[in-house]
Protein backbone atom coordinates (compact mmCIF):
# COMPACT_ATOMS: atom_id res chain seq x y z
CA UNK A 1 0.00 0.00 0.00
CA UNK A 2 1.60 3.74 -0.75
CA UNK A 3 0.79 6.48 0.96
CA UNK A 4 0.06 9.47 -1.09
CA UNK A 5 -0.36 13.77 0.00
CA UNK A 6 -2.11 14.54 -2.98
CA UNK A 7 -3.76 12.91 -6.22
CA UNK A 8 -4.85 15.03 -8.84
CA UNK A 9 -8.50 13.15 -9.95
CA UNK A 10 -8.75 15.74 -12.75
CA UNK A 11 -6.58 15.65 -15.63
CA UNK A 12 -6.29 15.06 -19.44
CA UNK A 13 -3.84 13.33 -21.75
CA UNK A 14 -3.37 12.60 -25.51
CA UNK A 15 -1.09 10.12 -27.19
CA UNK A 16 2.20 11.96 -28.93
CA UNK A 17 0.32 10.36 -32.32
CA UNK A 18 -2.27 8.89 -33.77
CA UNK A 19 -3.96 7.99 -37.34
CA UNK A 20 -5.08 9.62 -39.82
CA UNK A 21 -8.58 8.84 -38.27
CA UNK A 22 -10.83 10.82 -41.77
CA UNK A 23 -8.48 8.11 -43.61
CA UNK A 24 -8.75 5.47 -41.34
CA UNK A 25 -12.57 5.71 -41.28
CA UNK A 26 -13.72 7.65 -44.56
CA UNK A 27 -15.61 10.68 -43.30
CA UNK A 28 -14.49 13.94 -41.68
CA UNK A 29 -15.12 15.26 -38.38
CA UNK A 30 -11.69 13.51 -35.93
CA UNK A 31 -9.38 15.37 -34.23
CA UNK A 32 -5.98 15.61 -35.72
CA UNK A 33 -3.05 16.65 -33.87
CA UNK A 34 -0.24 18.75 -35.84
CA UNK A 35 3.31 19.08 -34.56
CA UNK A 36 4.52 22.80 -35.67
CA UNK A 37 7.35 22.93 -33.05
CA UNK A 38 9.36 21.30 -30.57
CA UNK A 39 6.73 20.84 -27.70
CA UNK A 40 3.84 22.27 -29.49
CA UNK A 41 1.23 21.13 -31.39
CA UNK A 42 -2.54 22.17 -32.86
CA UNK A 43 -5.20 19.96 -31.88
CA UNK A 44 -7.84 20.47 -35.25
CA UNK A 45 -11.08 19.28 -36.91
CA UNK A 46 -11.42 18.91 -40.56
CA UNK A 47 -8.73 21.52 -40.98
CA UNK A 48 -9.87 23.97 -38.16
CA UNK A 49 -7.76 25.03 -35.24
CA UNK A 50 -9.79 24.04 -32.14
CA UNK A 51 -6.56 24.34 -29.31
CA UNK A 52 -2.79 24.83 -29.07
CA UNK A 53 -1.30 21.93 -26.75
CA UNK A 54 2.01 21.53 -25.52
CA UNK A 55 4.00 18.30 -24.74
CA UNK A 56 3.04 18.35 -21.02
CA UNK A 57 -0.33 16.72 -22.66
CA UNK A 58 1.69 13.98 -24.23
CA UNK A 59 4.85 13.46 -22.12
CA UNK A 60 4.84 11.82 -19.02
CA UNK A 61 8.35 13.01 -18.06
CA UNK A 62 7.27 16.56 -18.10
CA UNK A 63 3.80 15.60 -16.40
CA UNK A 64 5.83 14.00 -13.44
CA UNK A 65 8.29 16.89 -13.27
CA UNK A 66 5.31 19.53 -12.83
CA UNK A 67 3.37 17.29 -10.33
CA UNK A 68 6.95 16.79 -8.46
CA UNK A 69 6.75 21.00 -8.80
CA UNK A 70 3.09 21.10 -7.68
CA UNK A 71 3.00 19.08 -4.64
CA UNK A 72 1.33 16.18 -6.93
CA UNK A 73 1.95 12.44 -6.01
CA UNK A 74 -0.61 10.70 -8.63
CA UNK A 75 -2.03 12.17 -11.36
CA UNK A 76 -5.80 10.32 -12.65
CA UNK A 77 -5.40 10.54 -16.82
CA UNK A 78 -8.64 10.90 -18.70
CA UNK A 79 -9.21 11.86 -22.29
CA UNK A 80 -9.41 15.72 -23.46
CA UNK A 81 -13.17 15.14 -23.58
CA UNK A 82 -13.81 16.30 -27.90
CA UNK A 83 -11.87 13.01 -28.55
CA UNK A 84 -15.16 11.24 -26.83
CA UNK A 85 -16.85 11.12 -30.54
CA UNK A 86 -20.02 10.43 -29.62
CA UNK A 87 -21.29 11.79 -32.94
CA UNK A 88 -19.33 8.92 -34.64
CA UNK A 89 -20.82 5.70 -36.17
CA UNK A 90 -20.34 3.23 -33.09
CA UNK A 91 -17.87 0.99 -33.98
CA UNK A 92 -15.22 3.81 -35.38
CA UNK A 93 -15.75 5.34 -31.90
CA UNK A 94 -15.05 1.95 -30.06
CA UNK A 95 -12.05 1.90 -32.10
CA UNK A 96 -10.96 5.26 -31.19
CA UNK A 97 -11.50 4.51 -27.56
CA UNK A 98 -9.58 1.46 -27.90
CA UNK A 99 -6.42 3.47 -29.06
CA UNK A 100 -7.32 5.82 -26.45
CA UNK A 101 -7.88 3.24 -24.03
CA UNK A 102 -4.52 1.33 -24.50
CA UNK A 103 -2.11 4.34 -24.66
CA UNK A 104 -3.57 5.48 -21.19
CA UNK A 105 -2.72 1.75 -19.65
CA UNK A 106 0.40 1.87 -21.48
CA UNK A 107 0.99 5.23 -19.47
CA UNK A 108 -0.27 3.89 -16.30
CA UNK A 109 2.19 0.71 -17.08
CA UNK A 110 5.19 2.47 -17.46
CA UNK A 111 4.89 4.73 -14.21
CA UNK A 112 2.13 3.05 -11.66
CA UNK A 113 3.21 4.80 -8.62
CA UNK A 114 2.27 8.08 -10.40
CA UNK A 115 -0.52 7.78 -13.02
CA UNK A 116 -4.29 5.84 -12.58
CA UNK A 117 -6.21 5.82 -15.90
CA UNK A 118 -9.94 6.61 -16.62
CA UNK A 119 -11.64 4.98 -19.74
CA UNK A 120 -13.57 6.49 -22.76
CA UNK A 121 -16.50 4.78 -24.11
CA UNK A 122 -18.51 4.91 -26.76
CA UNK A 123 -22.04 6.13 -25.12
CA UNK A 124 -23.55 6.26 -28.73
CA UNK A 125 -24.22 2.63 -28.25
CA UNK A 126 -24.78 0.65 -24.93
CA UNK A 127 -23.69 -2.56 -26.04
CA UNK A 128 -20.22 -1.44 -27.49
CA UNK A 129 -20.07 0.70 -24.60
CA UNK A 130 -20.38 -1.70 -22.12
CA UNK A 131 -18.12 -3.92 -23.86
CA UNK A 132 -15.50 -1.20 -23.56
CA UNK A 133 -16.06 -0.44 -20.12
CA UNK A 134 -15.73 -4.55 -19.07
CA UNK A 135 -12.16 -3.72 -20.86
CA UNK A 136 -10.99 -1.08 -19.58
CA UNK A 137 -12.29 -2.74 -15.67
CA UNK A 138 -10.95 -6.00 -16.59
CA UNK A 139 -8.30 -6.55 -18.46
CA UNK A 140 -6.56 -2.44 -18.52
CA UNK A 141 -7.07 -2.50 -14.93
CA UNK A 142 -8.80 1.31 -14.45
CA UNK A 143 -10.53 1.93 -11.64
CA UNK A 144 -13.38 3.68 -13.92
CA UNK A 145 -13.83 5.91 -17.50
CA UNK A 146 -14.77 9.27 -18.04
CA UNK A 147 -18.16 10.20 -19.91
CA UNK A 148 -19.52 13.27 -21.33
CA UNK A 149 -22.55 15.37 -19.79
CA UNK A 150 -24.68 14.55 -22.36
CA UNK A 151 -24.62 12.18 -25.59
CA UNK A 152 -24.24 14.19 -28.83
CA UNK A 153 -27.35 16.30 -27.51
CA UNK A 154 -29.29 13.59 -25.31
CA UNK A 155 -29.65 13.74 -21.96
CA UNK A 156 -27.79 10.67 -19.47
CA UNK A 157 -31.04 9.47 -18.41
CA UNK A 158 -32.37 8.51 -21.40
CA UNK A 159 -33.08 4.49 -21.15
CA UNK A 160 -30.69 3.90 -23.88
CA UNK A 161 -27.56 4.54 -21.76
CA UNK A 162 -29.34 2.46 -18.99
CA UNK A 163 -27.64 -0.89 -19.51
CA UNK A 164 -24.21 1.43 -18.85
CA UNK A 165 -25.47 2.47 -15.62
CA UNK A 166 -26.31 -0.76 -14.45
CA UNK A 167 -23.10 -2.39 -15.60
CA UNK A 168 -20.58 0.28 -14.04
CA UNK A 169 -22.77 -0.10 -10.89
CA UNK A 170 -22.46 -4.18 -11.32
CA UNK A 171 -18.55 -3.48 -11.91
CA UNK A 172 -17.15 -1.15 -9.51
CA UNK A 173 -16.33 1.32 -11.55
CA UNK A 174 -16.18 4.88 -11.04
CA UNK A 175 -17.49 7.20 -13.41
CA UNK A 176 -16.52 11.04 -13.72
CA UNK A 177 -18.10 13.23 -15.73
CA UNK A 178 -17.12 15.87 -17.44
CA UNK A 179 -19.21 19.26 -19.66
CA UNK A 180 -18.60 19.07 -23.48
CA UNK A 181 -20.83 20.03 -26.22
CA UNK A 182 -21.96 22.72 -23.77
CA UNK A 183 -25.43 23.95 -23.36
CA UNK A 184 -25.26 27.76 -25.37
CA UNK A 185 -22.46 27.16 -27.12
CA UNK A 186 -24.06 28.34 -30.46
CA UNK A 187 -26.20 31.24 -29.19
CA UNK A 188 -23.31 32.94 -27.30
CA UNK A 189 -20.31 31.54 -29.12
CA UNK A 190 -18.30 35.28 -28.15
CA UNK A 191 -16.27 36.00 -24.52
CA UNK A 192 -15.04 32.52 -24.35
CA UNK A 193 -18.69 31.75 -22.86
CA UNK A 194 -19.00 28.71 -23.59
CA UNK A 195 -16.36 27.59 -20.78
CA UNK A 196 -17.21 30.49 -18.52
CA UNK A 197 -21.28 30.32 -18.62
CA UNK A 198 -22.25 27.03 -20.64
CA UNK A 199 -20.16 24.24 -18.81
CA UNK A 200 -21.36 25.10 -15.62
CA UNK A 201 -24.69 25.05 -16.78
CA UNK A 202 -23.93 21.65 -18.74
CA UNK A 203 -22.90 20.29 -15.63
CA UNK A 204 -26.07 20.67 -13.92
CA UNK A 205 -28.33 19.94 -16.81
CA UNK A 206 -25.72 15.96 -16.14
CA UNK A 207 -26.79 16.19 -12.54
CA UNK A 208 -30.98 17.11 -13.12
CA UNK A 209 -30.94 14.71 -16.01
CA UNK A 210 -29.56 11.35 -13.88
CA UNK A 211 -31.67 12.74 -10.27
CA UNK A 212 -35.31 13.81 -11.95
CA UNK A 213 -34.93 10.63 -14.77
CA UNK A 214 -34.55 8.11 -11.59
CA UNK A 215 -30.77 6.77 -12.23
CA UNK A 216 -29.50 7.91 -9.57
CA UNK A 217 -32.57 5.97 -7.48
CA UNK A 218 -32.52 2.88 -9.32
CA UNK A 219 -28.18 2.62 -8.77
CA UNK A 220 -27.23 3.42 -5.33
CA UNK A 221 -24.04 2.18 -5.11
CA UNK A 222 -23.03 4.12 -8.60
CA UNK A 223 -20.24 6.32 -7.60
CA UNK A 224 -20.38 9.39 -9.77
CA UNK A 225 -18.29 13.00 -9.39
CA UNK A 226 -18.87 15.95 -11.56
CA UNK A 227 -16.41 18.17 -12.77
CA UNK A 228 -15.68 21.90 -11.96
CA UNK A 229 -17.60 21.26 -8.73
CA UNK A 230 -20.53 20.54 -10.02
CA UNK A 231 -21.02 23.28 -12.41
CA UNK A 232 -23.81 25.15 -11.03
CA UNK A 233 -25.40 22.46 -9.18
CA UNK A 234 -24.08 23.18 -5.55
CA UNK A 235 -25.31 26.43 -5.46
CA UNK A 236 -28.60 26.31 -7.12
CA UNK A 237 -29.56 23.09 -5.52
CA UNK A 238 -32.07 25.49 -3.91
CA UNK A 239 -33.98 26.73 -6.89
CA UNK A 240 -33.48 22.86 -8.36
CA UNK A 241 -35.09 21.38 -4.95
CA UNK A 242 -37.56 24.28 -5.14
CA UNK A 243 -38.72 23.64 -8.36
CA UNK A 244 -39.21 20.03 -7.67
CA UNK A 245 -41.21 20.60 -4.62
CA UNK A 246 -43.82 23.08 -6.23
CA UNK A 247 -44.15 21.41 -9.94
CA UNK A 248 -43.92 18.09 -9.45
CA UNK A 249 -45.98 17.77 -12.22
CA UNK A 250 -43.22 18.59 -14.32
CA UNK A 251 -40.24 17.96 -12.32
CA UNK A 252 -41.29 14.12 -10.35
CA UNK A 253 -42.37 12.56 -13.43
CA UNK A 254 -39.95 9.79 -13.37
CA UNK A 255 -38.50 10.10 -9.16
CA UNK A 256 -40.05 11.09 -6.39
CA UNK A 257 -36.61 12.09 -4.23
CA UNK A 258 -35.86 15.88 -4.21
CA UNK A 259 -32.48 16.30 -5.83
CA UNK A 260 -31.18 17.66 -3.14
CA UNK A 261 -31.12 14.31 -0.99
CA UNK A 262 -28.80 12.97 -3.35
CA UNK A 263 -26.28 15.70 -2.20
CA UNK A 264 -23.52 13.10 0.25
CA UNK A 265 -23.73 10.21 -2.61
CA UNK A 266 -22.28 12.27 -5.26
CA UNK A 267 -18.49 13.54 -5.10
CA UNK A 268 -17.56 16.70 -6.82
CA UNK A 269 -14.03 17.42 -7.75
CA UNK A 270 -12.80 20.91 -6.69
CA UNK A 271 -11.90 23.12 -9.57
CA UNK A 272 -13.85 26.47 -8.60
CA UNK A 273 -11.08 29.03 -8.27
CA UNK A 274 -12.29 30.48 -5.21
CA UNK A 275 -11.78 29.87 -1.78
CA UNK A 276 -15.08 30.97 -0.96
CA UNK A 277 -16.40 28.64 -3.35
CA UNK A 278 -14.65 25.80 -2.03
CA UNK A 279 -15.71 26.34 1.42
CA UNK A 280 -19.58 26.44 0.46
CA UNK A 281 -18.91 23.86 -1.96
CA UNK A 282 -17.62 21.63 0.71
CA UNK A 283 -19.81 22.46 3.20
CA UNK A 284 -22.59 21.67 1.07
CA UNK A 285 -21.52 18.65 -0.37
CA UNK A 286 -19.69 17.06 2.53
CA UNK A 287 -15.87 17.06 3.51
CA UNK A 288 -16.07 13.45 2.13
CA UNK A 289 -17.38 14.43 -1.01
CA UNK A 290 -14.81 17.05 -2.70
CA UNK A 291 -11.94 15.78 -4.11
CA UNK A 292 -8.59 17.87 -5.52
CA UNK A 293 -8.96 18.34 -9.46
CA UNK A 294 -6.77 20.82 -11.52
CA UNK A 295 -8.14 19.93 -15.30
CA UNK A 296 -4.60 19.99 -15.79
CA UNK A 297 -2.56 20.93 -18.12
CA UNK A 298 -5.38 23.84 -19.66
CA UNK A 299 -5.94 27.09 -19.69
CA UNK A 300 -8.80 26.91 -17.27
CA UNK A 301 -7.38 24.79 -15.24
CA UNK A 302 -5.45 25.31 -11.67
CA UNK A 303 -2.18 26.76 -12.62
CA UNK A 304 -0.53 25.22 -9.32
CA UNK A 305 -2.46 21.81 -8.98
CA UNK A 306 -3.60 21.68 -5.09
CA UNK A 307 -2.79 25.21 -4.31
CA UNK A 308 -6.19 26.03 -3.61
CA UNK A 309 -7.07 23.65 -0.94
CA UNK A 310 -3.85 23.95 0.67
CA UNK A 311 -4.13 27.69 0.65
CA UNK A 312 -8.34 28.07 1.89
CA UNK A 313 -8.69 29.13 5.11
CA UNK A 314 -11.30 27.08 7.47
CA UNK A 315 -9.64 23.58 6.89
CA UNK A 316 -8.58 21.24 9.59
CA UNK A 317 -5.78 18.87 8.82
CA UNK A 318 -7.79 15.61 8.46
CA UNK A 319 -10.55 17.91 6.08
CA UNK A 320 -7.57 18.86 4.26
CA UNK A 321 -6.46 15.56 3.72
CA UNK A 322 -9.27 14.18 2.27
CA UNK A 323 -9.54 16.74 -0.17
CA UNK A 324 -5.94 16.42 -1.19
CA UNK A 325 -5.98 12.22 -1.31
CA UNK A 326 -8.58 10.78 0.70
CA UNK A 327 -11.85 11.53 -0.98
CA UNK A 328 -10.33 10.52 -4.52
CA UNK A 329 -9.69 7.26 -2.86
CA UNK A 330 -12.82 6.46 -2.03
CA UNK A 331 -14.31 7.61 -5.35
CA UNK A 332 -11.92 5.27 -7.17
CA UNK A 333 -12.16 2.42 -4.89
CA UNK A 334 -8.30 2.28 -4.88
CA UNK A 335 -8.17 1.88 -1.27
CA UNK A 336 -6.77 -1.07 -1.23
CA UNK A 337 -3.24 0.18 -2.95
CA UNK A 338 -3.58 3.48 -1.81
CA UNK A 339 -4.25 5.54 1.45
CA UNK A 340 -3.67 8.90 2.30
CA UNK A 341 -1.03 10.43 4.58
CA UNK A 342 -3.27 12.03 7.62
CA UNK A 343 -2.71 15.46 8.95
CA UNK A 344 -1.74 17.31 5.32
Amino acid sequence: MRTVRAIDLHTHILPERWPDLRERYGYGGWVALEHHAPCCARMTVDGQLFREIESNCWDPARRMSECDASGIDMQVLSTVPVMFSYWAKPHDALDLARILNDHIASVVARHPGRFLGLGTIPMQDSALAVRELERCMRDLGFPGVQIGTNVHGRNLDEPDYADIFAAAEQLGAAIFVHPWEMLGRVEMPRYWMPWLVGMPAETTRAICSLAFGGVLDRHPRLRLCFAHGGGSFPFTVGRIAKGFAERPDLCATRSSTNPRAHLGRLWFDSLVHDADALRELVRIAGSDRVALGSDYPFPLGEREPGSLIRAAAGFDASTRARLLAGNAIDFLGVGASLRMESGT
